[in-house]
Parts: structure tokens; sequence; C-alpha cells
């Protein structure tokens, strides 16, 4: 029978499935694993033993729930084991338990219902409990006293005697208070080990439970001896045997049917397997990364070779969509990892479609776009459906062939377990492991909402008066400026950097004989590749923000920013932001600028520069134009989105003289130093070396515009958002931008000569690195502003 091959197994692969979930989410030591895989292989042994005994024996549905109450107790029995070598998360032994003894009252009901009641799946279903009971008591005892192990050691104690003593052997009658009493063991157990009670209240009631146990198993003993003659003819009568149903015929199919059959299971095998073992940490796949044994493609052997047909179906489709999810996750993972250096957050990334859509457009064109995003959706809709036609054929397959499919299946577990207790890699539960991480991601990210809640309010200069903030820069323009992707990467260690420390000494050099002087030092962004303005508002605000959720949260309060804290101490403030089109909606409800800019009213009338709409020297030159060549006005704080430095550097601009830019449109005339995208993406050296230059461009530019309008009023704080995605950073970069401040007037660097920044705008190794969040409050305290007491 089906049920007799698969049953044992199914039961082993599940448990081992159980201990790995176990391993990968709270930890499994070297005590739990040896533990809860000799438990599952005596338990598997067991029942293979009770099943061959008679071939009226079968696992039915009653008997299929008492195997998952075995299997949540082989995790219990682990859980236990670890528990004298290290801290034991309580709530699961707890949950696991109770869940347990909750489905005991299932399965005798379904017995019963369904009129499948067998002397096997009574016997399983009481040294299920035994099992359990024996555990729990072993992890109450340190506790209680040792004198609790009789609860649990009361059912094998009855099993010696079956073994020494043949009258002992003979079928009990059934009686509700044995079950009674079997139950309160393992519920006044399951509460011991919760710990709720007081001690003395729970030494009372486990007292009271053996006690109860001790009159059970008495009377027990006591029927058996006054009935032990009948045992010889009772046992006579158990001997009727039911025939063995004759199997069904297979359909016969003709050899190139055949043949097209095989080929097809094994496609749906390796698609599976692959599937499973797919990495997601790196876009470059080995092919040592599939040589992986996954656990779970054991599982859904063993499973579909059980199941009858339509719940086998039903598996197969579900099973089939929860794996094309994870592949779509693990791609997602993959090309979060080498763009963001993090993984993708179900949380708050799924907010990034519709900007990453209006991004897309713009690099590429409207036309293009779509076209992309339409085989986008068609590839995700058939990584929902090809995995489940691949588990549907497959499933189907071990149906068919389940008399050596299921032997197989339990073959590769036992390697599996040989594997995984050598520490070999190749015993993965990578997809297994995957869902954990993505439910803790989830539940990660619901957390932090309450989190950043708590932070907002925690404000040193929440209620600052204006007249005590930023009194050292008094009179003052004061220029934000940031640089797209001008990361740590640009001037150390890198084939380019040598070109922009170039660029950097020279600009030192040109700005010192102007009687300008410069400080730089670094930041740890709180973004990675992209995503610039959560660098920004963790800039500006004071509070480390690396998701997009954070972001809506946080711009949805009254946090001080820079921007506010200059305007409530006089000065004017505006933002300019060449990349943005529409309606910024942060920029007055939260940052209270008095004024916006961005491509729509600065007047530009030239071309395009890939992604980039203008370059960043008539960003500037709008800035001066509408703002600080204005007389008889406050003075400015501006923040300054620099981006021609962003992705994919296909259209770097050249630096031209100052009184030429006019609107724009001579840029149409203007030789460019350009690439296809094509070649950018397909040759890392070219991207990196067009990054260089993107970078040193825009820092000439800078440079220039200093020495051509500032004065001894002016004041430039120039910073990277983030480093540029791992193409160009590479693997295991870190998150640190340079950061520089330049002025004429040498009180404004006197002040921050606490900080300890490097002379010059080229930082050294040595440099110190400050957390982005750090800079607004030392930025606030340098420049004369007072706390609040508040």
């Amino acid at each position: 029978m089906r049920e007799r091959q698969g049953g044992p197994a199914a039961g082993l692969i599940a448990q081992v499935l159980v201990l790995a979930v176990l391993a990968a989410t709270v930890g499994l030591g070297a005590a739990g694993w040896a533990v809860g895989l000799a438990c599952a292989a005596t338990m598997a042994a067991i029942l293979a033993r009770g099943l061959a005994r008679g071939r009226e024996n079968r696992l039915e549905p009653a008997s299929w729930v008492t195997l998952v109450r075995a299997t949540l107790s082989v995790g219990v029995a682990a859980l236990v084991a670890d528990s004298f070598a290290r801290a034991t998360p309580v709530a699961l032994l707890v949950a696991l338990a109770a869940i347990s003894l909750a489905l005991d009252l299932i399965d005798g009901w379904l017995a019963r219902r369904t009129g499948t009641a067998s002397e096997l799946g009574a016997r399983f279903d009481g040294e299920v409990d035994a099992f359990l009971i024996l555990a729990l008591s072993v992890y109450a005892a340190p506790t209680y006293g040792m004198w609790v192990l009789a609860i649990g050691a009361a059912r094998y104690v009855f099993l010696a005697g079956e073994w020494l003593l043949p009258w002992m052997r003979a079928p009990l009658p059934p009686r509700n208070w044995r079950k009674v009493v079997a139950a309160a063991q393992g519920v006044v157990l399951t509460i011991a080990a919760a710990d709720v009670l007081p001690r003395a209240l729970m030494q009372a009631l486990l007292f009271a439970a053996l006690a109860a146990l001790v009159v059970s198993v008495g009377e027990c003993v006591s029927w058996l001896w006054r009935h032990r003659h009948a045992t010889r003819a009772a046992a006579a009568q158990r001997a009727i045997a039911r025939p063995e149903p004759e199997p069904e015929p297979e359909p016969v199919r003709g050899p190139v049917r055949n043949g097209l059959a095989v080929v097809l299971t094994v496609i749906a095998l390796l698609f599976v397997w692959g599937a499973l073992v797919l990495p997601d940490q790196t876009i470059v796949f080995g092919v040592g990364e599939f040589v992986r044994l996954p656990l779970e493609i054991l599982v859904v052997v063993a499973v579909g070779a059980l199941l009858p047909v339509t719940p086998r179906r039903v598996l197969a489709v579900l099973a089939g969509v929860v794996l094309g999810v994870l592949v779509f996750v693990r791609v997602l993972d993959v090309g979060f990892i080498t763009a963001f250096d993090r993984p993708f957050d179900p949380v708050s990334d799924s907010s990034y479609v519709g900007i990453g859509i209006e991004t897309l457009r713009d690099g590429v064109g409207r036309a293009s776009a779509n076209i992309l995003v339409v085989a986008i959706a068609v590839l995700l809709l058939a990584l929902l459906c090809i995995p489940a036609l691949a588990l549907l054929r497959l499933t189907r397959a071990a149906a068919d062939h389940r008399q050596w499919a299921l032997p197989a299946a339990g073959a590769l577990a036992v390697l599996w377990v040989v594997l995984r207790v050598a520490g070999a890699p190749a015993a993965s539960t990578g997809a297994s492991a995957l869902v954990v991480r993505e439910v803790q991601s989830v539940q990660s990210g619901l957390r932090a909402h309450d989190i950043l809640a708590r932070a907002i309010p925690r404000d040193r200069f929440r209620a600052t008066p204006g007249d005590k903030l930023l009194t050292g820069l008094r009179g003052k323009d004061v220029l934000l400026l940031f640089v797209e992707s001008y990361g740590r990467v640009a001037v150390q260690n890198s084939s380019f950097s040598p070109g922009v420390n170039a660029v950097l000494d020279k600009g030192t050099a040109q700005l010192k004989a102007d009687g300008f002087a410069s400080r730089t030092g670094f930041l740890s962004s709180s973004t990675f590749g992209g995503l610039s303005w959560l660098a920004h508002i963790t800039t500006q605000s004071g509070i480390r923000i690396g998701t997009q959720r954070g972001y809506n949260q946080l711009a949805k309060s009254d946090r001080l920013t820079l921007s506010v804290a200059f305007k409530r101490a006089g000065w004017r403030t505006v933002s300019e932001d060449p990349a943005n089109k529409r309606h910024w909606k942060e920029g007055t409800s939260f940052y209270h600028f008095d004024k916006v800019y961005d491509r729509r009213n600065v007047g530009y009338r030239g071309p395009e520069f890939g992604l980039p709409p203008m370059p960043d020297q008539y960003v500037l030159e709008a800035m001066q134009r509408l703002e600080l060549a204005k007389r008889d006005r406050r003075p400015v704080f501006a923040e300054v989105d620099l981006i021609s430095s962003h992705a994919p550097w296909t259209k770097i601009p050249r630096l031209i003289p100052w009184n030429k830019v006019g609107d724009g449109s001579i840029f149409h005339h203007v030789p460019l130093e350009e690439s296809t995208t094509a070649k950018l993406f397909g040759d890392e050296t070219r991207a990196r070396s067009a990054y260089g230059h993107s970078i040193e461009y825009t820092m000439s530019t800078i440079t220039s515009f200093v020495r051509r309008y500032a004065t001894d009023k002016t004041v430039v704080v120039l910073l990277g958002d983030h480093q540029p995605a791992t193409t160009v950073s590479g693997q295991g970069a870190s998150h640190d931008v340079p950061i520089s401040v330049i002025a004429r007037d040498p009180k404004v660097i006197k002040q921050i000569a606490g900080w300890h920044w490097q002379d010059g705008l080229r930082p050294s190794p040595e440099s110190p690195v400050w957390p982005m969040e750090a800079f607004r409050d030392r930025f606030l305290t340098a420049f004369g502003s007072t706390a609040s007491t508040g």
C-alpha cells in the first residue's frame, strides 16, 4: 500500500525539515540535532514495523494527523535537548507542544467520524502522546525536581513489562478515564514548561498528575493480570486479515509518448531543483552553486507519491505559486544587492514600483520603458505559472512510480541528513530559509514604524527659538550641494580615483589661491547605489532613514530639518532638484522651503544628458541667477541636487565658460563625452571609467562655480548622497561618502576645527567617519545653536 511504503518516509522527511527550520530560525546545536534526528529515525522505524505487521495495516486520515503531531513532538524534543547547552525559546517550545496537544483532539474524532479507527492508529496515537510527555518531563525536571521524570517514564516502564510479560500485551478495553489522565499529563507539563504559575502551585499540579497516572497505570496492570488467560484467544481473533486490493492497471503508452513524458519530467525536476537552490546574493552563478540537495524537493516527491489526485494537484499548484514568488524574490534580492547593497525589503521596497517605472522612462524613453514593463509583467506571470506546471508534472510522476520514487526520496533524505550533520553546504534548505527570512523581514519592517515613531520627538533643537539657532553663520549664504553617487570609491582604491583626486587637488589649490579654505571628512550614508532622497532626509533631519516607508512616516511629522532651522533663524530657504518634474509635496509640508525649483521652472532649453535632464553647470548657474544674484535680499539657504554623475553615465557634459551658459541651448552644440547604454552595461570597466569622468566633471564645476560667484559671505557644504552601485563600487563596499565645507571667511573654518577633518577637498583614508544622521546636530552645534531645555 502507498501509506505503508511512504508514511514513515514522509514523516522522517517532515521531521528533518522541522529540525532544519528550527536551525535556520532560532538555532539548533549539536545536541538538538542529534536528539532530533535520533527520535525521527526511531519513530520512522517503529511506524514502518507497525505497518509491516499486517496486510490490513495502513495509515488512515486520522493517523496522518497523528504523524503531524509526531513531527511537532520531534521539534519539542530537539529544543529540550538544546536547552541543556543554551537558552531555549520557551514560547516556541510551548507553542509546538500546545499545537500537538490540540491536534490530539482531532485525530481520534476524525477516526470515529470516518469509521477508520484501527488498532495501529490507536497505538500510534498513544506512543506519540507518551513521547511528547517524556520530552516535556525532561524539560520540567531540572526546575521542579527529578521526580517529574516519573511522568515521562511511566509509559516506557509499561512497555518494558509488555516485553517481559506476555500477558501484558493484551489490548486494553477503552476507557475515558485513561484518555483524560493521559491528556492531563501533557497539559500540566506544557503549563510547567511555560513557567506561568507559582512554583509551589505548579509542583502540586505535577504531583496530582503523577498520582492520577500511577492510579491509571495500576488499574491497567490489574485488569491485564485478571484477564491474562484470555490473551491467546484475543490474539487469534485479531489475526483475521483483509485481502490486499488489486492494483489499478497502468495505461499503455507508446515509445514516443513515453520518451516525451520522461523528457518533460526531467525538465520539470531540473526546473524545480534549480529554483530551490538558485543563489540570491550574487548575479554571477557558478556551477558549484547548484550542486545542492534541497530537502524541499524530497518532501514534494514523498507527498506527491502519497496524496490522492485532487489534493495532490491542489498542493502542486499552491506550492508552485509559492515557489514562483520565491524565485521572483531571489531575483529581486540579486538586483537590490547589486544596486543597493542590501536584499529586497517586502514591506518598504514594493512602493518603488512607480518610481522605478518613472526612472526607467527618463533613462530609456517612454516607449522602450513601456515595452520593458510589459515584458516584466509577462515574466512575473510566467514565474507564477511555470513552477506550478512543473510541480504538477513532478508530483504526478512520483505518484505513478511511487515504487521507486519513495525509496529514492528516502535514500536521498538519509544522504541529506549525513551531509547536514557533516556540515556540508550541499544539504540545502535554502527555500525554507528564504521564507523564514522574508517573514522576519516583514516583522522587522512593521516594528520599524514604532521605533521611528519614538525617535522623532527626541530632538535637542526642536524648541530652540530662531535667535539661538545658527548664530555663527549670520549673514552667510549656505549652499548644501548633494553630489549624486559621490562615494568613497571615487577618491580611494579604485581604477578611476587617481583622476578624481587630481581634480580635487587642483580644485583645492585653485580655491586656496583665491582665498578659500576647505575641510573634508566622511559620512556613512543611509542608502547605497540609489534612493538619494533617503540620504537627503537623513542629513536634514538627523534621523537615519533607509526605506521609503520610513521616509513617508518622517515626512508627515514636524521634525526639525536644517531648512526649517535656517528658516526659523531668518534665512530664505530654497531647493533646486533638476530631476523633478512634478509637484513635490514634502518640499513645502516637511522641509518648508520658501521656493522649490525643478526642471519646469529653471528656464532650461538645452538637451537632456541621458537620465540627467540638464548639466550641473546649468543647475548652479540657475541658482545664482534666480536667487543669489538678487540685491537687497535675505541670506539664502539652498539645497541643490547635482545629478550629472547619475547612472548610467551615458552623456557626460563638458564645462564651458559661465558667461555662455545662458538658457542652456548652447549645450546642443557642445561636444560630449558620450557612450551607448549597451556598451556601458556590457562592460563594467567602461562603466567605472565613465562614472569617474562624471565625478571629475561635477567637482570641477563646483570648484569653478565657487571661484566665480562665491564671496566671503558664502559657505558651501558639498557631500555625496551615496556610493554608486556595486557594479562600480564592488561587493562589500562601505556606505561612506565624502563631505566638504568650503568658505572664504576664516571664522567659518575655525568653528569646525574640532571636527578634525582633512585640509582640502580630498579626504584621507584616516579622515573621521560620522553617521550621516549625526551631521545635523554637529552642524547646528558648531555654528552657534543652543539646544532647547524643553
